[in-house]
């Protein structure tokens, strides 16, 4: 049994309310996903996390399709490795379609893959920036009273300490992050502080991605954790930072990192230092988020995550929906590899293209 091609699709799905950042705001979700096709009609996918401009990395959808296109969906049918620099998740999207068809065919889960030891996951949500703060307040009133064990809020100068006071001073209790997608820089240490008589589960990414050592600098001058994100790229960078102190947090995106081996080893490693983590997400779609609660079901992943119900993005999803119960959990798939697959209707509605690379 082999691969026999390996396909293409770009699909474009509505957002239910348009979610803001730092770096722009996104009214519909633009996926490159996977179909890695086997010889014996046994299909895997996987979905690529990129988004359609070059906002949060340097990659976006137009060049990880030419790069999948023309080298990593080429040389995974020819079984050779592709010469190609970076795109991480432009690789990991292939890698993800090529595990999950391994293991339909093997019959075991994505969870047992890993080593995953929960059954159900902790769910928390990140909330975009509003027009203003009684928006915030109905968008968080709204996630508590669906159960979600952690509320995220976005951050930028101008939105940060006050609607993040209003938030605590509404939900006294309720376990509180903010996230500034790297949009402050060093000199904005002061003002940071002033997020710290909060009780803040973390301030996640506030400086830009390359800058370890004024995190670390800045962590010390905290006593809000910092958790990285866009700056946590490989096994590598990730033992720099917590040796550093530039973090006490590790935010691990798959796609971010190169791909489910990767995050794997992140995850042992992590685990080896002792230090928090949890699993963010992308507005992916059911096929991404698969992947994403297969690795928040290991045992590193002791923080609520990213992982949030189909209905927090979309009214239709690719797959069978993700629900969170009212508990604020999410059943962890235990059907062979990803545990889903794109029901036909609801992918043919939102395919932009296709393109097939093999026979």
């Amino acid at each position: 049994m082999s691969l026999s091609a390996v396909e293409l699709v770009l699909v474009r799905l509505p957002l239910l309310r348009p979610f803001r950042t730092s770096f722009g705001t996104l009214t519909h979700k633009e996926a490159i996903l996977v179909r890695a096709a086997g010889d014996d009609g046994v299909e895997g996918w996987g979905e690529c996390a990129v988004a359609e401009d070059p906002l949060y990395s340097e990659e976006w959808n137009a060049g990880a399709w030419m790069i999948l296109r023309d080298y990593l969906a080429p040389a995974a049918l020819a079984g050779t490795s592709p010469s190609v620099k970076g795109h991480p998740m432009a690789a990991t999207a292939l890698e993800a379609a090529l595990l999950d068809l391994r293991l339909r065919r093997e019959e075991v889960s994505l969870a047992a893959h890993l080593g995953g030891v929960r059954d159900r996951i902790v769910c928390g949500v990140s909330l975009g920036i509003e027009e203003d703060v009684d928006q915030l307040l109905e968008q968080v009133r709204r996630f508590v009273a669906d159960g979600y064990r952690r509320i995220k809020l976005k951050i930028e100068p101008g939105w940060d300490v006050e609607p993040v006071r209003a938030v605590r001073e509404a939900f006294p209790d309720a376990a509180l992050s903010v996230d500034a997608n790297a949009a402050y820089g060093p000199e904005d240490a002061g003002h940071l502080a002033g997020l710290d008589p909060l009780g803040l589960d973390y301030l996640e990414q506030p400086l830009p991605k390359d800058h370890l050592l004024a995190h670390a600098d800045l962590q010390a001058r905290l006593e809000t954790p910092i958790c990285l994100d866009e700056t946590l790229t490989s096994p590598h960078v990730t033992e720099e930072a917590i040796r550093l102190g530039a973090c006490r947090i590790v935010n691990l995106k798959v796609g971010r990192v190169g791909g489910i081996g990767s995050a794997r080893a992140i995850h042992d490693l992590v685990v080896r230092r002792g230090v928090p983590m949890w699993c963010g997400g992308m507005l992916e779609t059911g096929i991404g988020r698969a992947v994403n609660l297969a690795l928040a079901a290991m045992p590193g992943f002791t923080l609520p995550g990213d992982t949030s119900g189909s209905d927090r993005y979309f009214e239709r999803d690719l797959t069978e929906p993700f629900t969170v119960d009212a508990d604020g959990t999410m059943a962890v798939l235990d059907g062979p590899g990803i545990g889903v697959s794109p029901i036909d209707e609801a992918l043919r509605e939102v395919t932009v293209r296709r393109h097939l690379v093999g026979t």
